[in-house]
């Protein structure tokens, strides 16, 4: 059987917190305890929202994980061209088109029809051209998603269904500001990578609906997908300023060590019976996806805890 590959996939737009540390964690593990290969990718198409620095500090609290990979890195903003020939093979196909909609448009739309899981279902305006149409802004192109269900496998989560076209709606996969959304670029990256296993936080399980459908309209191969449980706050919501600093370079600055961390990460994902400090490479011969919970992981302020 051929060797998994995987990735890891920052995004320079701001620091790495805890739960991006777990996340990578896992990932890593669950590629390097199968002989697997693993790629870094910096997401760096966020146009405003990518800060300088954010790169080499990732790089940095990776590196201070444990983490290693094993080719040099990839930046999304150096494969412009591979993006813009999966738009325009979606263009031919009739699954993509221009939208000239704002979030503002959507919001108010009065032909709306319902709520979907993440706000308001984009209600068609464009899908039927906008030829002639003046508008003040560029153009979005967004994906023309199939009515039938959308069904894939997911390691962690287990056999999954979604309408997209119910429940998410059409999606942008080329932005106005003429950059690629995150929904076209992963699926062009993944698969001119050949990464087999992708393994994130099950926020993203409706991207991974989404993607498959982009995916197939393209030709591409589907990876193996696994979405593990967020790391919340005491309050239930995912980790934010709210719940204090949990950046790693907090923590550094505080003098934890990256054992520590990691050995917290691994007790509260099921690798081991308490929060005793390990290093990342001392976890590979114990990983096993079906040891982790499938509850959220709670942090309560302290590595003790």
């Amino acid at each position: 059987m051929k060797a998994p590959v995987g990735r890891l996939a920052p995004s320079p737009t701001g620091v790495l917190h805890l739960g991006n540390a777990r996340s990578f964690l896992l990932a890593w593990l669950d590629i390097r305890a199968r002989g697997g290969s693993i790629l870094l990718r910096i997401e760096d198409l966020d146009g405003p929202r990518v800060r300088a620095g954010a790169e080499q500090a990732a790089i940095e609290d990776l590196q201070w994980l444990g983490l290693d990979w094993d080719v040099p890195l990839v930046r999304q903003s150096e494969r412009l061209p591979l993006y813009r020939q999966a738009l325009q093979q979606l263009q031919k196909a009739g699954r993509a088109y221009r939208c000239i909609c704002s979030r503002k448009d959507v919001e108010q739309a009065a032909s709306a029809p319902h709520l979907g899981e993440e706000g308001p279902i984009y209600p068609g305006t464009c899908k039927q051209g906008i030829a002639g149409v003046e508008h003040a802004l560029p153009p979005n192109y967004r994906f023309h998603v199939a009515p039938s269900n959308t069904r894939f496998h997911d390691r962690f989560v287990g056999d999954v269904a979604y309408n997209v076209a119910e429940q998410l709606g059409d999606f942008v996969i080329w932005k106005r500001d003429d950059e690629p959304a995150y929904q076209l670029a992963v699926v062009v990256d993944d698969a001119a990578m050949g990464i087999t296993d992708v393994l994130r936080g099950d926020d993203l399980l409706s991207s991974a609906a989404r993607q498959t459908q982009v995916y197939e309209a393209l030709g591409l191969s589907l990876p193996n997908f696994a979405h593990t449980p967020l790391i919340v706050g005491k309050d239930g919501r995912r980790l934010a300023k709210r719940h204090g600093d949990t950046s790693l370079h907090a923590f550094r600055e505080q003098g934890v060590a990256a054992e520590t961390v990691v050995g917290w990460l691994a007790w509260k994902s099921g690798l081991q019976d308490s929060p005793a400090p390990v290093t990342a490479a001392e976890l590979v011969s114990v990983f096993d996806l079906q040891k982790v919970p499938q509850r959220q992981i709670t942090w309560h302020g302290s590595f003790s805890a």
